[in-house]
């Protein structure tokens, strides 16, 4: 008698994108921001930080950083590192810094898209993933782990106004991580590396755009870990894998 088959159970991926995506986003939601939030975030903890204190509020920030000194203001608006705040977005700048700056530190973390977008999807969403190409299959096998009927991605964009190929790609490995949709790197090196959110960091034309960083922010699956939001207080914080 043949075995019975049963059918593969595919998850319900729901695409959104930029500040209206996020706003209203329901249920588990992973917030991609590649080109660089969400690429630096694994870096923080891989350097040794204690936790990651998200801010979507420039002045904020910076107020937070005059509360905690020896905390590590990491953040920028529209690119542009914050005045008062300690570096840029940049992961190529955290790697170069390494452990000396980061261990044992809080982060105080600020960007225009990604951080923003997780300020907007925590009012709503039951659970919030910070995701990027270095922690996509770590992220898809924590998804498969909750065995959820349905899951939100929110690709952040470029400032969180106009689509990204970046981050659209990264949404297009995940949900062919979670369902086995087709995914060409080929074609998304085609489609991302030529054009403009990419190519302003290889012209060198402004040193907070540094070309490493998008070496850096599209390789895939280096880190293990998955960046969770949790609530401690009114703060959006992120902690070290395991705690």
């Amino acid at each position: 008698m043949e075995q019975d088959r049963w059918p593969v159970l595919r998850m319900k991926v729901i695409r959104k994108r930029l500040a209206e995506g996020a706003r209203g986003a329901r249920g588990t939601v992973v917030v991609i921001d590649v080109f660089r939030a969400f690429s630096c975030t694994p870096l923080f903890f891989y350097f040794g930080a204690s936790k990651v204190m998200l801010e979507a509020d420039p002045l904020r920030a910076v107020e937070l950083k005059r509360f905690h000194p020896d905390a590590v203001l990491v953040g920028e608006v529209d690119e542009v590192p914050i005045e008062g705040g300690d570096m840029g977005n940049s992961p190529s700048r955290i790697i170069a810094e390494g452990a000396r700056r980061f261990e044992g530190r809080t982060v105080i973390h600020r960007t225009t898209a990604g951080v923003t977008g997780v300020s907007l999807a925590a009012a709503s969403a039951d659970e919030v993933i910070l995701g990027s190409f270095v922690t996509a299959s770590a992220i898809a096998e924590y998804l498969k782990g909750l065995q959820l009927g349905e899951v939100t991605l929110v690709a952040m964009g470029d400032r969180a106004l106009r689509p990204a190929p970046e981050d659209e790609a990264c949404a297009d490995y995940l949900e062919h991580l979670l369902n086995g949709t087709p995914y060409d790197p080929v074609k998304v090196f085609r489609e991302v590396v030529f054009q403009p959110t990419a190519q302003k960091f290889l012209t060198r034309s402004r040193p907070y755009l540094p070309p490493e960083d998008p070496l850096f922010c599209l390789q895939r699956d280096l880190f293990d870990a998955v960046p969770i939001v949790a609530r401690d207080g009114d703060r959006l914080v992120v902690r070290p894998p395991g705690c």
